[in-house]
């Protein structure tokens, strides 16, 4: 009998903490998404001033629900 098909989520080395931290202090900056590899919407981020505040709020509350992930798309640690 064959199991049923599971998919195993990849899990990233970055920290969710540390990406929490740089998005509440640094997040109108991007910093945050450099640090999980995301540059190009590192760059939107910092010459828009986080998309005016905005995708900041939405970034942190991404974060702290687990849904915020890497450049590969695995989830924080």
């Amino acid at each position: 009998m064959q199991e049923p098909y599971q998919q195993q989520q990849m899990v990233s080395e970055k920290s969710k903490g540390t990406a929490a931290v740089l998005c509440f202090f640094f997040g109108w900056l991007g910093i945050h998404r450099f640090y999980v590899g995301k540059t190009g919407t590192g760059l939107l981020w910092m010459f828009t001033l986080g998309l005016a505040g905005l995708g900041e709020i939405i970034d942190f509350i991404m974060i702290l629900c687990g849904s915020f992930t890497d450049k590969n798309g695995a989830a924080l640690r």
